[in-house]
């Protein structure tokens, strides 16, 4: 990849002349901000994102979310649903969008993983080590990829620093929860050597097969036990004007598929970053940012016996060229260049061919320009992304490319003090992925015969927005209403007809046939909250609703759409106590697609925590108990393609204790 080689040279010299003659400087440790998108163009605190709709898990809220997969820890955030296939692999499910639709990024960088592939595939993207993570839809996503239609979740865990610490800090945390006999560890520390900033942390998790409520199938989810295990560093070099820094991280998991007869997956990934970032690079621009990955990413789906049926692997290396502007006739914003080149395979174990999909590359040029300004009492913004997508698969299948156009305009307006109101439209195009197009043969774990179109178009959606919100006080609340047009919708059908692994008449998978087809996505979302004091002592409360439906046009329901949900949570903290309860209820989901037969029962969830932090000399000890589906409800999601099989785990408590200092 020239072009690659020629961004990363010239970044690395840019960024490095200029530090390596600035004086440093030593910054006093800061709390990590529970308000700021590290995502957004413009750095903007979580209420002011009415044009691009945040929301922000961190400190204790996240501690207290906190499952054993990205999926299941967000959750019961406002428009987020998980795929929930087992406690190894769930991802998030935006607005009843899911796999390559919702764009997941570590630090500003895609996970690079096979998530988006399959259900059955995990995401890599840690939550015991995170920071953050950050929700995030409209103009901002089209910083990262045109294929975020749904929007787009960022795991911030800080692994290159970018500010130096007097003195060491870190937080270590360990924990056991009932329903697995799961015992967790997660750690991390930064500290600085004279202008060198340091970071280390890892984590560690061993589960067996999760309890659920008595049924016909007994009361354990048989094959659900994961045992993962990440480790990751990270140095940079900071002076005056900006840093430059690199990481490096390792991620192992072994978890099991319910109802996949025993199969397993064991994943691997390596991960290299770089980051720098200069501030006033050259006259006119306020900072310029480079980014660099590779990922080494495999998983080898296992049979009940242990064997090895399929090795899929996915090595990635993605750069990223950014550069922010001083306002020009009052606009100001960030534009920037990435690539991205990838080498997709999956093979089988026995013959070393290809297996389900063939070995593809892949490589995408964008350029992306996302601006803001005020125009009297209105806030606009803008963003346009140009991107360029080719695959080569190997055996002869034909080569495809994609030119894609993607643009989002929006404008925030204050009707009273403290009250704004909102629109944005936006087109996204998307390319179809290597798995809808070139499948062709058995997926073992999800026991479907794969087959995939390589004359498919791309999508193109059209979505529209209108936001109501009042972001200060103690009362605050947001209400959105979306539509969401897509022309060729790529969507796996699953019917009746079962074959072998040859993809002759057997008993053993059943087809899945991706087709494409014009389809509606609709709902709405609200939340009202109160905070007594807010980021302080006191009493908080928060309510919410959220639904959407998907629907083919003429043809019926989308495939694994999300039921209509209510919730409320109320918390108080007052000392070194803390303390929460929640209740989500869940309605009976009954739009199905034309190939479903089962709906999904409502369930309602009642969850709740306690911590007390005790303050020693040298560090902050908190022990927290936290309870999750207390009622014992058997819960089965319908965005779960295991939802017949495997309802999520029963009553469960955690407790654990948190070291900071």
């Amino acid at each position: 990849m020239h072009v690659q080689r020629t961004i990363l040279a010239t970044a690395v010299l840019a960024a490095l002349a200029p530090l390596s003659f600035a004086q440093t400087t030593t910054k006093q440790q800061q709390p990590i901000s529970t308000v700021v998108v590290t995502a957004s163009p413009f750095a903007a605190a979580e209420g002011d994102q009415i044009l691009t709709p945040a929301k922000v898990l961190s400190g204790d809220e996240l501690r207290a979310k906190l499952g054993s997969s990205l999926g299941d820890t967000l959750s019961s955030e406002l428009g987020v649903s998980a795929s929930a296939f087992g406690a190894g692999a769930s991802r998030p499910i935006i607005r009843g969008l899911e796999g390559n639709r919702v764009k997941v990024l570590e630090n500003g960088m895609s996970v690079s993983d096979l998530s988006g592939l399959s259900n059955d595939h995990a995401v890599t993207g840690e939550s015991a080590t995170a920071r953050q993570i950050e929700i995030l839809r409209g103009p901002a996503a089209l910083l990262y990829g045109s294929g975020a239609i749904g929007g787009l979740v960022n795991v911030v865990n800080e692994r290159i620093p970018t500010e130096l610490h007097e003195k060491p800090t870190g937080v270590a945390e360990t924990r056991y929860s009932s329903v697995d006999h799961g015992k967790a560890v997660s750690f991390s520390g930064d500290a600085a050597a004279g202008q060198v900033a340091l970071h280390v942390d890892g984590s560690g998790n061993d589960s067996g097969d999760y309890h659920v409520p008595d049924g016909p199938d007994g009361d354990t989810v048989l094959n659900s036990a994961l045992r993962q295990h990440t480790l990751g560093a990270g140095a940079s070099y900071i002076g005056e004007r900006g840093f430059f820094g690199a990481s490096v991280s390792s991620l192992k998991k072994l978890y099991g598929i319910p109802g996949g007869e025993g199969a397993r997956i064991d994943m691997e990934q390596t991960r290299y970053d770089i980051d720098g970032q200069l501030d006033q690079p050259m006259p006119g621009f306020d900072k310029l940012r480079f980014k660099a990955g590779h990922t080494d990413y495999g998983h080898v789906e296992l049979n009940a016996e242990g064997g090895p049926e399929t090795i899929f692997s996915n090595r990635s290396t993605e750069t990223r060229l950014e550069l922010t502007h001083k306002p020009i006739a009052g606009w100001d914003g960030s534009f920037g260049v990435q690539t991205e080149h990838t080498r997709f395979s999956g093979l089988s174990a026995d013959s070393g061919e290809s297996a389900t999909v063939p070995v593809t590359v892949s490589d995408t040029y964008a350029a992306f320009l996302v601006e803001q300004r005020q125009v009297g009492s209105a806030r606009v913004n803008a963003g346009v992304r140009l991107e360029s997508v080719k695959r080569e698969p190997e055996g002869g299948m034909p080569g495809r490319s994609f030119d894609l156009l993607s643009y989002s305009a929006g404008a925030v307006w204050p009707v009273a003090q403290d009250y704004s109101v909102g629109v944005t439209a936006s087109v996204a195009q998307r390319a179809p992925g290597t798995d809808e197009l070139y499948s062709g043969g058995p997926h073992e774990s999800t026991l479907t015969y794969d087959i995939g179109n390589p004359n498919f178009k791309k999508e193109t959606s059209r979505n529209l927005e209108l936001s109501f919100r009042k972001s200060t006080g103690m009362l605050r609340w947001q209400a959105n209403l979306f539509e969401n047009r897509v022309r060729d919708f790529i969507y796996g059908e699953v019917n009746d007809t079962l074959l072998d692994d040859e993809g002759m008449p057997g008993d053993e998978l059943r087809e899945r046939i991706f087709r494409q087809a014009d389809a509606t996505i609709r709902g709405a979302e609200a939340e009202i909250s109160y905070n007594q004091h807010p980021g302080s002592q006191g009493l908080s409360l928060r309510a919410f609703g959220d639904l959407s439906r998907g629907s083919l046009d003429d043809a019926g329901s989308l495939p694994l759409q999300p039921a209509k949900r209510v919730g409320f949570e109320a918390g108080y903290k007052h000392g070194a106590l803390r303390g929460g309860v929640s209740v989500l209820r869940a309605l009976k989901q009954e739009r199905l697609a034309s190939f479903e037969t089962t709906p999904t029962p409502g369930y309602t969830q009642l969850d709740a925590n306690l911590s007390y932090t005790q303050h020693l000399r040298n560090a902050d000890l908190t022990w927290f108990i936290i309870g999750k589906n207390l009622l014992n409800e058997e819960i089965r999601v319908s965005t779960s393609v295991l939802k017949d099989i495997a309802p999520l785990a029963g009553r469960n408590i955690t407790v654990g204790v948190r070291a900071a200092f």
